[in-house]
């Protein structure tokens, strides 16, 4: 009897290397999409906190603002509050801890931010808004939260903020917080 050399059984290691192979191949496709997802993951998030209006990104144009008309039936009570984080060396908060506003209405409110550090700090405010249905009629026309802010040794700085809360807010929101988180991005 003889034995064909082509149709022989594969050793038990060119089983393995060709396991190896293919695990390898996975691998490959594993880290690749990884990667792609990783680089995705930051516009996807943005997306996903403007829609949502989750960590205090809304999507707020003066033409939004244009077709808003005042709701003078209803009044809704907003909050600030403040924090920085370790390493700033900022003293950070509202000149006023709540105001009450009529949907629709455009406001402004202060903040202040002193550096007490003997250098020159850089920090980017990080807003909030709670309750989460509130997060997405809330509508920030101009802030410091947009820009890098940088303070001289001891300086300073008193940063508005012009804001409506959307007609559109669900009748039940009588009360939100909107809470910004300075961090220090030297």
């Amino acid at each position: 009897m003889e034995i064909d050399a082509d149709k022989r059984e594969p050793s038990s290691t060119e089983l393995r290397s060709i396991a190896n192979k293919k695990l390898g191949y996975k691998m490959v496709w594993i880290v690749a999409g990884s990667l792609l997802f990783a680089f995705a993951l930051v516009p996807l998030y943005d997306v996903l906190c403007t829609i949502t209006g989750l960590n205090g990104k809304t999507k707020s144009t003066a033409s939004e603002l244009s077709n808003t008309k005042v709701d003078e039936t209803r009044w809704v009570t907003v909050q600030f509050t403040s924090s920085t984080m370790p390493g700033l060396g900022w003293n950070f908060y509202p000149k006023q801890s709540s105001i009450k506003v009529r949907p629709g209405k455009v406001e402004t409110v202060l903040f202040e931010a002193k550096n007490i550090t003997s250098r020159v700090v850089a920090g980017r405010a990080v807003p909030s808004v709670t309750p989460g249905a509130a997060a997405a009629h809330l509508k920030k026309l101009e802030c410091f939260c947009f820009e890098r802010q940088a303070l001289n040794p001891g300086e300073t700085k008193v940063m508005p903020l012009r804001f409506f809360v959307s007609p559109d807010i669900p009748a039940d929101v009588k009360e939100m917080t909107l809470s910004y988180a300075f961090f220090s991005i030297d």
